[in-house]
């Protein structure tokens, strides 16, 4: 009579590791924000269920002269997170979204050698708004890729093994067609991005390390084999990948790089997505609602294998 009831506490206990670890792989959250706003959100980082905070520095900020490095505000950032027992990730920003952000150092907006240092460049900046503009620096340009490097390399200097991670901005960008800027080719920019990786990979050896990548320009479908490239790199050189936004079966991105996160997934060191201020604008197509907490991490874990999601502080669910 014993039997059946034996027969399903043993089950039981074979399914228990398996809710363990069905549960394990659900990925962490941080907190997505800018810098000098921590201090603000730190209720929302203390939350058990936060595990660290993405911070956006832009390059301006941490380079006000030329070879002139100021770090003092990653260094309050990152003492705050410590305090905190939380990670902190940085982003080192070198293309804006909006029109009055030239937020890469001056000397590189003047000096010619830069050809201006940026170049004027169009955003979509969520669902159902009007396309927005900004700019991006010329990372096609060698002389501001030297540039860049250079900052790189002095922050891994700095916080390499100190920050748990570092991550490139995505790779998407729209220029005018009818007025590229001197030296730009599609490969080119590629070219300079991969560069960029590299390097970032190379001097950041303790530190995880993440690209951001959502479209490339040109590409479609992967018709110039950049997103193929760009994963098989990141596969084989210990580099994490990632995305500004998690959109679920949002057919754009299902045409360049969702389906590489899913064909890569268990095959990358790292994989970052983020929610951001245009990601909460979208709409469940079935529901007709904002997407839900549960729907963006099922996606985000089961399609596109996150370790992580990046929340904005604007996220309802974290302001309850």
């Amino acid at each position: 009579m014993n039997k059946p009831r034996t027969r399903l506490i043993a089950l039981a206990a074979l399914m228990l590791p398996m809710k363990t670890a069905l549960a394990a792989s659900a990925p962490e959250n941080f907190l997505y924000t800018s810098a000098g706003e921590l201090e603000s959100v730190k209720t929302q980082l203390a939350r058990p269920d936060i595990s660290g905070v993405q911070i956006v520095y832009n390059w301006k900020g941490l380079e006000p002269a030329k070879g002139q490095y100021d770090f003092s505000q990653i260094e309050r950032d990152l003492a705050l997170t410590q305090s905190l027992n939380r990670k902190l990730f940085i982003q080192v920003q070198d293309r804006f979204f909006d029109p009055k952000a030239r937020n890469i150092p001056d000397y590189m907006l003047a000096d010619p050698e830069y050809d201006g240092g940026l170049t004027a460049q169009f955003d979509n900046p969520g669902e159902n708004k009007p396309v927005g503009s900004g700019w991006v620096a010329q990372q096609w340009n060698p002389a501001v890729r030297e540039r860049y490097q250079a900052l790189l390399k002095a922050l891994a200097e700095k916080f390499d093994g100190k920050v748990y991670g570092v991550n490139l901005p995505e790779t998407a960008m729209d220029l005018d067609p009818k007025h590229e800027p001197k030296g730009y080719s599609c490969d080119a920019y590629f070219q300079g991005e991969m560069a960029n990786l590299a390097f970032a990979r190379k001097v950041f050896a303790k530190s995880m390390v993440v690209q951001y990548v959502n479209f490339w320009p040109c590409e479609w479908e992967n018709d110039h084999n950049y997103m193929g490239r760009l994963f098989d790199f990141a596969a084989k050189n210990n580099v994490g990948l990632g995305g500004p936004d998690i959109v679920p079966n949002r057919k754009a991105q299902m045409k360049n790089s969702y389906p590489f996160f899913n064909k890569y997934k268990g095959k990358l060191t790292y994989v970052g997505m983020a929610v951001q201020e245009p990601t909460l604008t979208y709409k469940n197509p079935a529901t007709k609602k904002p997407f839900t907490k549960v729907e963006f991490t099922a996606f985000a874990r089961d399609y596109l294998g996150a370790n992580v999601i990046f929340w904005s502080t604007a996220t309802p669910w974290l302001k309850k």
